[in-house]
């Protein structure tokens, strides 16, 4: 945001914060937040770099389509377990998954 929009916003009485502080998460849930977006974000670029369908994964994983979509939209639903799932049917190691984790932002 640039800073005389800013500066307006705050002088009309509005607060700026950001996502943690505005729900009131801990830096654990912020991390586990950080978690999945960034496994969520490996999900769709390695299906797609592999030339996977959303339906050609779901059969892989014998599941549904929209099953597959709800993870790669980051649903609440998504669970980091059927997230490195379809990860593992993707082909990708548990190093590189590791790789992955790693990198994710701190809280």
């Amino acid at each position: 945001m640039k800073k005389t929009k800013r500066e307006g916003l705050e002088k009309a009485g509005y607060k700026i914060t950001d996502t943690q502080k505005f729900l009131n998460l801990s830096d654990e849930e912020m991390a586990v937040i950080d978690l999945k977006i960034s496994l969520v974000q490996k999900l769709k670029d390695v299906r797609k770099a592999a030339g996977v369908t959303q339906k050609q994964l779901a059969k892989l994983m014998k599941s549904s389509q929209s099953r597959v979509a709800m993870l790669e939209s980051g649903s609440s639903d998504a669970s980091l377990e059927l997230i490195c799932k379809a990860l593992f049917v993707l082909g990708i190691s548990s190093k590189e998954l590791g790789k992955a984790i790693s990198s994710t932002k701190a809280a």
